[in-house]
């Protein structure tokens, strides 16, 4: 199924192409067309599923300015989970206009109380605080057409029960309700005979389990700016070979093939913007063995069926369980061995704990290689090329030069310029470690600028892709991280410099005191 589908509108569509799902997860296709026809919904599923956008969606989709009046309350149990939820449904969100506010206990009230006064249509907050507030009378719930009541039994086992009753009595009655949970216990039955209406859906997403067992899963931290160059150090010291690389958008495996390609990696991507022969001819060539990488969408690889992968990586996390289980199943087939690699950032961690959980399986934590790590698998490789060489005696054709050379500099020299000569600049592109320099500059949104203007400034200036580690774009100016070799070129070159009638400003970033 594809979202268009669903009937949901342009703006939300277009929010769901941006964040990069090609296709509705089980829940979502299930849930998202019950709750357009108006009906109440009680899902029982795990976190990790894709829940918020299976009642997001539709809530959004059907949103009409409300005079300022919150037309829907989202309930989570903890603060986290509020900010994480709020943070997904302004995604969502993005091109609908909607003003959404997270209230949650911890913090000071008063910027709440500011933010509801002046106006809000979403407020996804935890029950103690949406209490607080209403009992101040600052909230007025008597507007709201969508409740949600979401990880409903996590809820309940930390007492919220009756916060969430006297939340529910101060609300519209002719409310659409959602209820949300991994497990159902008599409590939140009780609750949605006496809240929902007669005729509300109950849907259950069975999770699948982990079938691979001939999986080994591990996981690399990565930091968000340095995915690529830690994906490289990591293909240089494993050195798999049939590999299936999964990326979140197509527009992401475009530009990840590319860059790759650039690095000499053997490698194809393979997306549903492609044509058909375009992917028989790409997973003909993964499948001969002509190529070492595949870089794939979930939804272009759930076709693949070959028996000799022997490595998934997920460039990205998938949006949820269901699909890291079929991103692994790609591998381990046969009774053989496959091996899983995920990229995560910090702020991941929660995501990954919850596949873990639902897959039951353990995911090992892999620490990044290193550039020393690198110079060994080199190294190595190239000694065993050159026992082979030795072996051969095809090489005495080369001794009077090597004669040559020795007269004037020391042949362990020799040796090693030819390694830096062949390694070197491997190695180099993959020091993560090499100093950077924040740099200010003078242009933001407002100047139509965007990191791929910001590229092709520093293009001009003739400085490597390489060499920006990342980019901060904010409405006035913006930050750029680049190679401390390369900062005083950029500020030379760019400053002064005269673009649309606007002066150009560089300078390297003052520290925040």
């Amino acid at each position: 199924m594809d979202f268009k589908e669903l009937h949901l509108n342009e703006k939300i569509l277009k929010a769901i192409d941006d964040m990069g799902f090609e296709e509705p997860s089980k829940i979502q296709s299930e849930v998202i067309p019950v709750l357009l026809e108006g009906l109440d919904v009680i899902g029982q599923a795990e976190t990790g599923t894709g829940k918020t956008l299976a009642y997001g969606a539709p809530i959004i989709n059907n949103f009409s300015s409300n005079d300022g009046k919150v037309f829907c309350l989202v309930l989570t149990p903890t603060r986290e989970l509020a900010i994480q939820v709020n943070d997904e449904l302004a995604r969502i969100g993005k091109y609908s206009k909607v003003r959404l506010l997270p209230v949650y206990g911890g913090v000071q009230i008063d910027r709440q109380i500011k933010a509801i006064k002046r106006g809000v249509d979403i407020v996804v907050g935890t029950p103690g605080r949406v209490l607080d507030l209403i009992k101040r009378n600052v909230l007025d719930l008597k507007s709201v057409r969508y409740l949600v009541i979401d990880e409903a039994d996590e809820m309940m086992d930390m007492g919220f029960i009756d916060d969430i009753k006297e939340i529910i009595n101060h609300t519209n009655k002719e409310r659409q309700t959602m209820m949300f949970s991994a497990t159902m216990p008599d409590e939140i039955k009780n609750l949605a005979k006496k809240y929902m209406k007669s005729d509300a859906k109950f849907i259950s997403i069975v999770k699948k389990t982990m079938t691979v067992s001939t999986v080994q899963h591990f996981y690399y931290e990565v930091k968000n700016q340095e995915r690529f160059e830690s994906l490289c150090r990591i293909l240089d010291v494993e050195e798999p070979s049939s590999t299936i690389i999964f990326c979140k958008t197509k527009k992401e495996v475009d530009e990840l093939t590319e860059n790759m390609q650039s690095r000499g990696y053997n490698v194809e991507g393979m997306h549903g913007d492609m044509s058909q022969n375009q992917r028989i001819n790409t997973l003909r060539k993964f499948k001969e063995g002509i190529l070492d990488f595949l870089v794939a969408t979930d939804v272009a690889a759930r076709g693949i069926d070959i028996e000799n992968v022997t490595h998934v990586i997920n460039y990205n996390l998938p949006q949820d369980v269901e699909s890291y289980v079929h991103r692994i199943g790609r591998t381990g087939r046969a009774n053989r061995s496959g091996v899983a690699y995920t990229l995560v950032t910090s702020r991941e961690y929660p995501a990954l704990k919850r596949i873990e959980k639902a897959t039951r399986c353990k995911i090992k934590r892999k620490e990044l290689p290193t550039v020393d790590d690198i110079l060994e698998v080199k190294y190595n490789k190239m000694i065993a090329e050159i026992k082979k060489t030795l072996e051969k005696n095809d090489y005495k054709r080369f001794v009077p030069l090597a004669m040559e050379l020795d007269e004037e500099y020391n042949l362990v020299d020799v040796a090693a310029a030819l390694m830096d000569m062949y390694y070197g600049e491997d190695v180099y592109r993959n020091d993560i470690e090499r100093d950077y320099l924040r740099l200010f500059i003078n242009l933001g949104r407002k100047d139509k600028f965007n990191k791929r203007t910001a590229i092709k400034l520093f293009s001009d200036c003739r400085i490597s892709k390489n060499d920006i580690q990342d980019i901060d774009i904010f409405e006035k100016f913006s930050f750029v991280n680049v190679a401390k070799s390369v900062a005083k070129n950029i500020i030379d070159q760019l400053s002064g410099k005269i673009i649309d009638g606007k002066r150009i400003n560089v300078e390297i970033s003052k520290p925040r005191n």
